[in-house]
C-alpha cells in the first residue's frame, strides 16, 4: 500500500483535514455525557428547569457543530478517495499498456480487468472508510476511558480490562480473515475468466451445445468463490457477537459497581450514567473499528494486487535510434529464434530472410506453425530470443519503440474496432488524416463502397466492438486503418479470411498500386491470396520449409504444393 501512496500526494491536504474535522466531531461527542450527568444531578435532582433548557440548547448546539465537522469531513475524505484511486487506475491501465504481449499474456486479461475495477473500489471504499475513522474511533475509545477516570477512577479500571479484550478479538480476526481474502479475490479472478470466455464465444458455445458443460464449469469455480466468502464472511461475522458480549459484560459489571459506590455516596447517579454513556461510545466506536478493519484487510489485499501488476516489469525496453534513411533491406531476418516463456520448444528456429521495398511477402503453413509470431517480431510485440529482426538496418531492440511502430501498420487476425465514427477509427492510424487520405485508404482497402452507402458516410457510427458491421466489414475497415498511416511496412496478419476472393484479388491490386510502396507481410491459410506474392516463405513446426515465388514452390517444396493441391483441384493447378 505504502508504494501506492505516492498517487495521493495531490490530496495531501485533504488527507490532513478529513481527520482532522473528525477528531473534532469526537471531541464534541465526549462532552455530551458530561453535559448528560449535569442535567441528571442538578436539573432533575433539584428540579431546576432552566438549568435543563439550557443544557438542552448545549446538546443541540454540539450536534450542530458536530453535524457540521462530520460533513466536511466526509466531503475531503470523499474528495481524496475519489481522486486517489482516478490517478491509480490512470497509472494502472498506462502501465498495463506499457507490458509486452509476453508479459500480459502471462498476467491473463481477467487478472487485470479485476485490478482495475473491483480491486480499486475496495481501495477507494477503504482510503474513505481510513480517512474517517482510523484516527476518530481510536481517539474516542481512549478518549472515553480517560474522561471515565475523571468521573470516577475506581469504576474506571473496567474500562482498562474491556479494551483489551476487545483489541485481542479485532486483531485476532484480521490477521486470521487478511489471507483468506486474498485467495478469495483470486476465487474472483477465475469466475472472471470463465464469464468473460463465455461472454466472447457465447455463439461458439451455443453452436457445439456446450450450455450445460460450460454452467457447469461456472458452477464449480462460482461454488469455490461462495464457499471460501461464506468461511471468511463467518469468520468476520463473529467479530460483532463477541464484541457485545464483551462490552455487555462490562456493562453489567459497570452498573453494578456503579450502584454500589452511588449507595456508598462516593459517585452521583449522574456519573453512572455518564460512565454508562462512555462504555457505549466505546461499544459503537469499536464495532465501527472492527468493520473498518476488516474493510482495511479486503483493501489491503486489494492494493497489494494492484502494487504486484504495477512492479511488473514491461519486458522489454526501447532503444533511442530512429533508423538510417535507407538500407539494403526494408526488412530482414538473421537467425531468428523465438521461444515463448514457459513453452517446451522454440515457436520459431533459423528463420532468415529480406524483404525490400514494394515487395510482397507472404507467409504460409498449416495451423500453429508460427507465422503470426513471425510478423509480430517486426513491430516487436514479442522478443526474438535468438538472432536479429532488422528494419531499415537497425536491430529492432534499438528502436524507440514509438518511432518503430510509426513506421508498420498492423491488421491483427481479430479485426477490432472501437465505439465512436468510422472517421474516429481511421484516424488511429493517423490523426491529422483528412478527410482524402481517410476516403483513399478506404478505396484501397475495398470498404468506401458500403460507407458511402451509410447514413452520415465518414461520420457512420461505430458501435462496441464493430458489432453494427460484419466480419468481412470488419477487415476492410480495419486494413483501411493501417493504411491511413501510410507506413513503410504494412502486416495483414490473415485478415482478409472473411473476404470473397473476388475483393480479396482487387484488394491485393490496390496494395500493389500504393504510391508509398511499402512492404506487404500478407499471412494467410489461402494459397490463392498469396499466389501472386514476389517472396511466399513456407513454415512447417517452426521451421522455415521453403522460400520462393508460386511457381517455384510448386516444384520444389512438397509442403507448399500440399498445401495448394488441398484448395485447388490437381487438373486446374
Amino acid at each position: 500500500m505504502r508504494k501506492l501512496l505516492v498517487y495521493m500526494k495531490p490530496y495531501r491536504k485533504e488527507c490532513v483535514l478529513g481527520p482532522l474535522f473528525k477528531l473534532l466531531e469526537a471531541a464534541f461527542e465526549l462532552f455530551v455525557p458530561l453535559v448528560m450527568a449535569a442535567v441528571i444531578d442538578r436539573g432533575i435532582a433539584q428540579g431546576d428547569a432552566p438549568f435543563v433548557w439550557r443544557m438542552g440548547g448545549v446538546l443541540l448546539g454540539l450536534a450542530a457543530v458536530g453535524l457540521t465537522c462530520s460533513i466536511t469531513a466526509q466531503y475531503f475524505a470523499a474528495r481524496a478517495a475519489v481522486g486517489f484511486c482516478a490517478r491509480l487506475r490512470h497509472a494502472l491501465l498506462e502501465h498495463i499498456q506499457s507490458l509486452s504481449f509476453a508479459v500480459r499474456d502471462g498476467l491473463g486479461s481477467s487478472t487485470m480487468i479485476t485490478r482495475l475495477t473491483s480491486d480499486i473500489n475496495q481501495v477507494q471504499s477503504g482510503v474513505n472508510l481510513t480517512l474517517r475513522l482510523f484516527l476518530r474511533s481510536p481517539f474516542i475509545v481512549f478518549g472515553a476511558m480517560i474522561m471515565a477516570f475523571t468521573v470516577d477512577a475506581a469504576s474506571a479500571w473496567i474500562f482498562v480490562i474491556a479494551i483489551p479484550l476487545l483489541s485481542a478479538v479485532v486483531f485476532g480476526i484480521m490477521l486470521w480473515t487478511m489471507p483468506l481474502y486474498k485467495k478469495a479475490q483470486a476465487g474472483l479472478d477465475r469466475v472472471l475468466g470463465v464469464v468473460r470466455e463465455n461472454l466472447t464465444g457465447v455463439r461458439v458455445i451455443r453452436a457445439f451445445n456446450q450450455e450445460e458443460n460450460e454452467a457447469a464449469r461456472f458452477g464449480a469455480d462460482n461454488g469455490s468463490l461462495t464457499r471460501l466468502q461464506l468461511f471468511v464472511g463467518r469468520i468476520a461475522a463473529a467479530m460483532n457477537p463477541l464484541t457485545y458480549v464483551i462490552l455487555n459484560a462490562a456493562l453489567i459489571a459497570l452498573i453494578w459497581s456503579g450502584a454500589w459506590r452511588v449507595e456508598g455516596g462516593f459517585i452521583t447517579q449522574g456519573a453512572v450514567v455518564a460512565l454508562v454513556n462512555y462504555m457505549s461510545q466505546i461499544l459503537v466506536e469499536l464495532i465501527k473499528l472492527a468493520n473498518l478493519i476488516i474493510n482495511m484487510t479486503r483493501s489491503l489485499a486489494c492494493a497489494g494486487r494492484i502494487a504486484g501488476v504495477l512492479e511488473t516489469e514491461p519486458g522489454m525496453a526501447g532503444g533511442t535510434s530512429e533508423g538510417p534513411a535507407d538500407a539494403e533491406a526494408l526488412v530482414a531476418f538473421e537467425d531468428v529464434a523465438v521461444t515463448y516463456p514457459g513453452a517446451g520448444a522454440p515457436s520459431l528456429e533459423g528463420v532468415s530472410f529480406r524483404a525490400n521495398r514494394g515487395e510482397t511477402v507472404g507467409i504460409i503453413g498449416p495451423t500453429g506453425c508460427g507465422k503470426s509470431t513471425l510478423v509480430n517480431l517486426i513491430p516487436r510485440f514479442y522478443e526474438a530470443t535468438a538472432g536479429r529482426v532488422l528494419v531499415k538496418g537497425v536491430n529492432v531492440k534499438n528502436y524507440d519503440l514509438q518511432k518503430l511502430r510509426a513506421r508498420i501498420g498492423v491488421v491483427p487476425q481479430k479485426a477490432q474496432l472501437f465505439k465512436g465514427t468510422v472517421a474516429e477509427n481511421l484516424r488511429w492510424g493517423r490523426e491529422n488524416a483528412t478527410e482524402e487520405e481517410l476516403i483513399a485508404a478506404l478505396k484501397t482497402a475495398q470498404a468506401w463502397e458500403f460507407i458511402e452507402t451509410r447514413e452520415g458516410g465518414l461520420n457512420a457510427p461505430v458501435e462496441q466492438n464493430g458489432r453494427n458491421f460484419s466480419g468481412g466489414q470488419r477487415q476492410r475497415l480495419t486494413i483501411a486503418r493501417a493504411l491511413v498511416r501510410r507506413p513503410d511496412i504494412l502486416i495483414l496478419d490473415d485478415s482478409a479470411s472473411a473476404l470473397d476472393l473476388a475483393t480479396d484479388a482487387r484488394l491485393r491490386a490496390a496494395l500493389r498500386e500504393l504510391p508509398d510502396r511499402p512492404a506487404v507481410f500478407v499471412v494467410s491459410q489461402r494459397a490463392a491470396s498469396l499466389m501472386h506474392a514476389d517472396r511466399i516463405i513456407v513454415l512447417d513446426d517452426g521451421k522455415v520449409a521453403g522460400v520462393g515465388t508460386h511457381a517455384q514452390l510448386l516444384e520444389s517444396c512438397p509442403m507448399y504444393r500440399e498445401i495448394y493441391h488441398s484448395q485447388f483441384p490437381k487438373e486446374a493447378a
